[in-house]
């Protein structure tokens, strides 16, 4: 089966600085996969490339096999919807106007919103539970309100690959339990998930790949089982993990399976 995205040989780099140096990997339809690393190591620069909002310097990024630098955006909007660790909205606009942009790329230059886009943005508002905010305006929202916006307005979109930069920022627990339900339920329904991880400790249970990014080390991908080792961590984020709950409870997780 053509995995849904790959990147072959991907680098990518701003001004002389390489952040990127030949990723390769593949995303398979209805995965769910965690993106991790230390900030700075370039997370949200692979999520652009994924969107093609940055092409790569060398190798090649292909969406369901096709070069994604040579499809029109618009085409690449109904696939692939990119949720950004910040939204500035420069107007008064409100929650339901923000999501609306959603629809953008199924507009024509004569067409208006129709039926099946208001079906959508609905659809969108209910799923990232933000229906009761659609009258507000969206700049007078907190923080953990805008990002249920933001990924009500990718939804909108209807995408089959969901881009997540740190989608788990402001939000508290109970709303961060909320949101790894709705990725579940997401991918249930066929959408595939990509997305940076700041929290360690959501990704075991919750996503079925892990791809771990740091400048000390080639780009990893595995099983959260492989990728979550202490030994690894502890090398990609420069921390002794016995200094880290939760590298610490993995340590004598392994000790007790040793022992």
């Amino acid at each position: 089966m053509t995995p849904l995205l790959s990147f072959r040989d991907v680098s990518f780099g701003y001004d002389d600085l390489d952040v990127i140096r030949s990723a390769s990997f593949d995303l398979e339809t209805g995965t769910c996969t965690a993106l991790i690393g230390p900030n700075g190591a370039g997370k949200t620069t692979i999520l652009k490339l994924a969107a093609g909002t940055l092409h790569s310097s060398s190798g090649s990024v292909l969406l369901n096999n096709e070069l994604l630098h040579t499809l029109a955006l618009r085409r690449v909007a109904r696939t692939v919807a990119l949720v950004p660790q910040q939204l500035d909205v420069p107007f008064q606009f409100t929650v339901r106007e923000v999501v609306e942009q959603g629809r953008t790329p199924y507009l024509g230059f004569l067409r208006g919103p129709v039926r099946e886009d208001r079906i959508a943005v609905d659809r969108a508002l209910e799923l990232a539970d933000v229906s009761g905010l659609q009258r507000r305006i969206f700049n007078e929202l907190s923080g953990g309100e805008r990002q249920r916006v933001k990924i009500a307005l990718g939804l909108a979109q209807q995408p089959k690959l969901l881009l997540l930069d740190e989608p788990t920022q402001n939000l508290d627990i109970g709303r961060q339990v909320e949101l790894i339900d709705l990725l579940h339920f997401l991918r249930a329904e066929g959408i595939t998930i990509f997305a940076s991880i700041h929290d360690l400790q959501l990704v075991e249970g919750n996503f079925s790949s892990v791809l771990l990014l740091s400048p000390e080390m080639p780009l990893m991908n595995g099983t959260p089982e492989e990728i979550l080792k202490p030994s690894l961590l502890e090398k990609a984020f420069n921390c002794p993990p016995r200094r880290h709950p939760m590298l610490l409870e993995r340590i004598h997780r392994q000790e007790k399976r040793v022992g």
